[in-house]
Formats: structure tokens, sequence, C-alpha cells
């Protein structure tokens, strides 16, 4: 019987051979990511393993889909979490290589309510994690990631018996056929795919070239785990950059560029311009609302403020609801109201029917692009961009916080401006009219701008993000003459991992 983990194993000592180790700090809101190696070792990953699997027999389940991204070291964790899924007397159902969009499809292709998917997504190489869920679409939350938590750390899990894994094959080609389905274009687009080395390289091509984009250019859409430019991550200014200088170099009408596990979208337009994803979600919403007359669109936190006064949206009856930030949290809330489709703007796209199953797909997300300019046969996506109101959003900064207190660093930042607000005070000459709590705290001024400063859920860091309706200089002051000072009063606050 694997004895209950510990947090104080030490990698080449002989108990971290013998031992699980599990720090308490990789159970995130909506996920678990840990170090691989400093914070969790491959017992620990099967701990964790038997864990899930005596939770979802709680849950009255056993069938579970399982799959993992393409890193040095994630097939030997996938092997071992289905080692005590297996002990846990689960059904495995092993996928192999995917991206996590494809072990949600196969939840439904595979008729299995429950899902593991082994990757660190974006993160850094040396991280890994787990992303779970047992309620197709949804993922798991606070409550389900807390019970996993107990369950794991107090190592109160069951063996049973029973357990099986089976490999099966054929999904990644189901899964391409899908996303692909979405849309047939008719429109000459030169499209670039930009993976960087991540795993979305393996599939994008094949499914955007089913998807009727003839002109195809691919970048870095090679597997390569070492990721030799940058993290596969579309919402970090390196990415962005390249794909902008790829754009202008081969005059194309637009990137697609894939996060490292192929669940998020980014966007550059054809004149080399990075769109938001929360802009092109409001691009988005104006598109299908005129489609889908009285739609509820679900944003994050993290989003434009544009969602509600939008003209266009208001003349089709669109509703806006703004909500916590984090892929478990949108997906449940667009499932909760029924709502068309749900936008967050770290690049997250969830579609309900008949456009999605509700779970969040880059390529889904990139089908919906397409087949928004195939709508618009006149316009290139820069007119359309250009249509919208204009509003300056800055990229999304993230100071590093030790998970320990990155919690209380932000219920401080809200008591401050909550006082703030009640006593009638300002930020750079203007009025607070409203702040949002939902998650971490979004501070309204009187002339639409906004702050918003908030507990990062899956690393060691707060994130802040700042909307100026007024100018690029001053959407810059914003965060230079306030956030940023606020911030660096308290010395846990560490080095950003990008500023404007």
């Amino acid at each position: 019987m694997l004895p209950a983990p510990r947090a104080d194993l030490i990698p080449n000592t002989f108990d971290y051979e013998i031992l699980p180790l599990v720090k308490a700090t990789g159970f995130r809101e909506y996920d678990a990511r840990w170090l691989f190696g400093p914070e969790i070792n491959l017992l620990g990953i099967q701990a964790l393993g038997l864990g899930l699997g005596t939770y979802i027999h709680e849950l009255g389940q056993k069938r579970i889909v399982v799959g993992h991204d393409y890193r040095s070291y994630s097939l030997s964790i996938k092997q071992a979490l289905i080692i005590g899924l297996i002990s846990a007397g689960c059904e495995v159902l092993d996928i192999g290589l995917a991206v996590s969009p494809m072990a949600y499809y196969a939840q439904f292709d595979l008729d299995a309510p429950c899902v593991a998917m082994v990757t660190a997504s974006h993160n850094e190489n040396g991280w890994t994690g787990v992303k779970m869920g047992a309620q197709r679409p949804l993922t798991f939350g606070p409550d389900e990631m807390g019970r996993l938590k107990e369950i794991v750390l107090s190592g109160t899990w069951q063996q049973r018996p029973g357990g099986s894994v089976a490999q099966v094959d054929g999904v990644a080609e189901r899964y391409i056929a899908d996303a692909a389905s979405r849309v047939s274009l008719k429109r000459p687009l030169k499209v670039i795919a930009a993976c960087g080395n991540g795993t979305a390289g393996a599939f994008a091509v094949k499914a955007l070239k089913a998807m009727g984009v003839i002109d195809l250019i691919e970048m870095d859409c090679e597997l390569d785990y070492t990721f030799p430019k940058y993290n596969p991550n579309p919402e970090d200014s390196v990415m962005l950059h390249a794909m902008s200088k790829a754009v202008r170099e081969h005059g194309a009408d637009l990137c697609l560029g894939f996060d490292g596990d192929g669940d998020r979208c980014g966007v550059v337009d054809d004149e080399g311009e990075e769109i938001f994803a929360d802009k092109i979600g409001l691009m988005l919403a104006r598109d299908l609302s005129q489609l889908h007359p009285d739609a509820t669109f679900i944003v994050d936190v993290k989003s434009t403020g544009l969602f509600s006064t939008d003209e266009v949206l208001k003349a089709n009856g669109a509703k806006t609801v703004y909500w916590k930030t984090g892929h478990s949290y949108i997906k449940r809330k667009t499932a909760e109201l029924g709502a068309l489709a749900g936008f967050e703007k770290s690049g997250h796209f969830f579609f309900n029917a008949p456009l999605g199953r509700g779970y969040d797909d880059g390529l889904v997300a990139a089908a919906a692009i397409l087949a928004m300019l195939d709508r618009n046969p006149g316009k290139k996506l820069s007119d359309l961009k250009k249509a919208l109101p204009i509003a300056y959003t800055s990229l999304t900064m993230s100071p590093h916080c030790a998970d320990e207190v990155k919690y209380k660093i932000v219920d401080d930042v809200i008591a401050e401006y909550t006082q703030l607000h009640a006593d009638g005070g300002s930020i750079l000459g203007r009025k607070i009219t409203d702040l949002i709590t939902v998650n971490g705290v979004r501070v309204a001024l009187e002339d639409g701008s906004w702050v918003l400063v908030r507990a990062s859920s899956n690393k060691p860091e707060i994130v802040v993000v700042v909307e100026s309706s007024r100018s690029d200089d001053d959407m810059r002051a914003l965060f230079r003459d306030e956030v940023k000072p606020r911030l660096a009063k308290r010395p846990e606050i560490g080095a950003y991992n990008q500023e404007i």
C-alpha cells in the first residue's frame, strides 16, 4: 500500500525513491501543476492517480480518458498516473499524445464521463500538471480540487479491483475531422499557423487544411520539447511579436497561434497587429449575435469593458456577463447560463451548440474566426478590428509572488481599493465608479477605464491588466503610476514577466 505523500523529500535520496512527494501548493483552483522533481515525484503522481480514482468513484464514475502533451517527461508521468488510476479500480482509456481539447473531445467520442490530461500547458519546461474533469464538458473547480487535495495529501484513497487500461487509436483523426467540420472556408486566405514547437503542431496544420485553408504557412510546427525559440504561449509578447513579424514577411491575411496544449488561440491580423483574445471575442460576439439574436456571452474580468458598452451587441439584444478568470470558471459559467460562447483574455474560447461542445479548443476557435471572415468577404481582419470602439488594453503582466502569500496580497489590495472607493477617492484624477471582486479586484473608473489585480490560479504570480478609454500613454500611466507602485510597497512582489 502506497503511504501518504510527504512534502519534505529531497531528490537524489533514498526516501525520494521509495516514498511519494507531493507539495500542497500544486493543487490549484482548477487544475494541478508542479515543478517535476522538487515538488512532485513519480510516486507522488501515482498517489495523485489513486486519489483521483478514489474521488471519481465517490462521484459514481470509473471510466476516464487519459492523454499527455509533448514534453520529455510527460509520458512517464502519464504512466505513473495510470498506475494509480488502475489501482483505484478505474477503466482507463489512453489516447496517447494529445492536446487538451482532444482529451475533452474523447470524453464524448468514447462515452467517458471523466478526463485526466497530463499537461503543463504553456508553462516553462520543468513544470507538469493534470487537467481533470468528471462531468463533461466541465473541468474541476475549487470544490473538486479541494476534495482531491484532501484525499491525496491524507492518503485516504481506496484501492479497488477491476482496474484496466486500453490504448485507443483513431481519436486524433476523429478530433481533427470534428474541429474541421465547424467551417468550410470558401474565401482564399493566406494563413500562418504558429505552434511554438508545442503539442498543437502535431494536429493544427492538418485541421486548418481540412477547414479549407489552401495557402497555409507553418511556423514552428515541428515538435521540440526544448521550446528553442519561446514558450508556446500566444498571450506572451515574444510569441506575439514573432507572429507579427511573420505576417509582415509573408503578406498573410492572419496568423493563428496555439499554446502548448492546444486549448488556446492567439491572433495577429493582416497588418501584423496583435489582437488580444478579448477583442477577438468582441468581434466574434458582434458577428455571432447577428446570427443568434439575444445571445448571452461570458467574459472574464481581464477582458475589455467594451462588451458592456458596445452598440452592436445592444442592437442585437446580446447580454454579457463578466466572471472569474480561469478556463474552468468561464467554461462552467458558459454551461450554467446556456451562453452561446465564453471568451477569456488569455485565449480560451468556449462555444456551446451549435458552434461547439462547451470546452475550450484552440482549433474550434480558429474555425470560428475563419467562419467570421468567410461571412465578411469584403473585409480584412484589420477592418473588423478597426470597426470596434477604441480601447487601449495592456498585455497581461505578472510579477512573481509566492503561492503561499499571493492570495493574502490580493486581499490586501482589494481592501485598499474598497476603502478608496468608500472615501470617494480617485485614480489619476478619475473617480472610482464600481468594483468587481468575483476574482481579485477590477476597479472601474468614471471614463470607462479600469485596472485589475488578481492572483494567478496556476503559477506563483500576481496578474495585472489595465485598460484606458483615452490613449496608449494613459494606459501605460495607469500601470506605471497606479498599480505598479501600489504593489511595489509589498516586499513579497518580485520581478514582472513582462511590462508595458
